[in-house]
């Protein structure tokens, strides 16, 4: 499936300001024929880097006092592999690649040492494999409500579970918090969504299973097979689609992904399991 998406962001900078961006589609095997436009406004000299690996894909900009304007556009064909989820076993612990590490322990946002007895005591004796990991996504669905106002940018996952509230940021650092708490390597994702309503940034995470890296959606608002990758980390914190270093106040977000040939037929909403292309025998493989 073809899509066409992109987002508009607009400052108000105060004073010299630097923007840190992650808002460009990954260079992602499955990721075929991008192409893409982006502008910023004024025109400033961009500093850009893609991490190895997992291909997050940064650019930074430094910015005077005035408007500042970004403008990311993209079509990309999205290349799906997908499998009976009753077939996808854990990846013992003996067995994982050491540079998966990162994905095991806890993190900024991601408090899986503090919800470790709550998610053994929860999950500890299910049957071992992708099915656990939808089973924590349906926990997850069934007991947290999806209510803006309840978490900011700040609130951890062992928050959001006092809670019993937040957003889709909040939903993901959970289900990475559960996994990591059972020995299973978790780690978080931004994307542009199709099927997502209101159009925004989404956040979802992956778990690795039997060599691969599997998505997983605890809010159920999205197509898993409608879903561009922006970036991956151990958090939140280490992809944000804008992280500001000085005082500026930010306008509205505009986001959009539609079907490149105008198509309104949505990705059906699949009970296979959805992984990237091709097997990932390290942490970073995509």
């Amino acid at each position: 499936m073809r899509y066409r998406l992109g987002c508009e962001l607009s400052y108000e900078v105060k004073s010299p300001t630097t923007f840190i961006f992650n808002l460009e589609v990954a260079r992602l095997e499955r990721h075929l024929d991008l192409e893409e436009r982006l502008v910023v406004s004024p025109d400033l000299p961009k500093r850009t880097y893609s991490v190895p690996d997992v291909h997050n894909r940064y650019f930074a900009v430094n910015a005077e006092a005035g408007p500042l304007e970004i403008r990311y556009e993209a079509e990309v064909t999205l290349k799906v592999f997908r499998t009976d989820p009753a077939a996808i076993s854990e990846t013992p612990l003996t067995d994982l690649p050491l540079d998966i590490m990162p994905f095991l322990l806890p993190s900024r946002y991601v408090s899986s040492d503090r919800l470790a007895a709550f998610a053994n005591r929860e999950f500890g004796d299910l049957p071992k494999g992708h099915r656990r990991v939808t089973s924590i996504c349906n926990w997850i669905y069934d007991n947290i409500d999806y209510q803006r106002g309840f978490s900011d940018e700040q609130t951890t996952a062992d928050e959001s579970l006092l809670k019993r509230a937040g957003v889709c940021r909040d939903f993901a650092h959970i289900g990475i918090a559960f996994c990591r708490a059972l020995d299973i390597p978790a780690r978080f994702v931004s994307c542009y969504a199709y099927g997502l309503q209101p159009s925004d940034f989404h956040a979802v995470f992956e778990a690795y299973l039997d060599g691969r890296w599997w998505l997983f959606d605890a809010t159920r608002q999205a197509n898993l097979d409608g879903l561009v990758r922006i970036g991956v980390g151990r958090d939140a914190a280490e992809i944000a689609f804008a992280s500001p270093f000085g005082e500026m106040e930010a306008g509205p977000v505009k986001i959009t992904i539609e079907h490149a040939d105008g198509s309104p037929e949505a990705p059906g909403r699949t009970t296979d399991a959805i992984s990237t292309e091709e097997p990932a025998p390290n942490a970073g493989a995509a």
